[in-house]
């Protein structure tokens, strides 16, 4: 008001609206009632747009919203997947070096690598030796075998030999005296491939009954 010209500070006056927007604007019209159209409507305006914005948070309150934390970028580039590829390349790559260094021998006793690597490593070269030790094993029992089978050859061989001696004895015998009974023939057991054994007939002879 032109009364309070002469102190600036006192010159606007602070009148406090109610919180119900019909009223707020009643009391504009009243206070604002010889100011221009255009600040009137202007306030009227503003007022409006702080009951909207009152609204919207009363609405956002209601809702329930993600919590969002905060991730710093080197955490973000360390995680990503681009960085853990170059992780792994670089880990086979180190077991690829140990490997290549344990079978040459290069180093001594004492061994500064990372232990997790290093007994990881040091399995496959044991599994490595077991599996070749393996099939050297396979390869010896084959050739033994084999060998034996050679043997069991010869010996069924020796054994007809000795059958067709026999034969020629027990016709001699036969012609010679009539009274003895005649002997009993061994039967040929079949062979079996396996290894070596030893069989041994007897003979017996029955007393001749007269």
């Amino acid at each position: 008001t032109i009364e309070r010209a002469h102190s600036p500070k006192n010159l606007w006056e602070k009148i406090k609206l109610s919180k119900n927007y019909t009223k707020s604007l009643a009391q504009l019209d009243e206070h604002l009632q010889y100011w221009p159209k255009k600040l009137l409507h202007r306030n009227k305006q503003r007022l409006t747009k702080i009951h909207q914005y009152l609204m919207r948070m009363r609405k956002l309150r209601m809702k329930t919203k993600p919590n969002l934390v905060v991730i710093s970028k080197k955490i973000e580039r360390r995680e990503s997947p681009s960085s853990s590829y170059s992780w792994r390349t670089t880990e086979t790559s180190i077991e690829k070096e140990l490997l290549e260094r344990l079978q040459k021998g290069t180093y001594g006793d004492i061994y500064n690598f990372p232990e997790r690597e290093f007994t990881k490593l040091l399995d496959e070269h044991e599994e490595i030796e077991s599996e070749q030790s393996e099939d050297e094993e396979v390869e010896e029992e084959v050739e033994y075998v084999e060998d034996f089978e050679d043997e069991s050859d010869m010996e069924d061989y020796e054994q007809q030999g000795s059958n067709s001696d026999n034969d020629d004895d027990d016709d001699d015998e036969s012609s010679s005296d009539e009274d003895q009974p005649k002997r009993k023939k061994p039967k040929r057991q079949p062979t079996q491939k396996g290894p070596y054994v030893e069989i041994e007939y007897e003979h017996e002879q029955e007393s001749a009954t007269s």
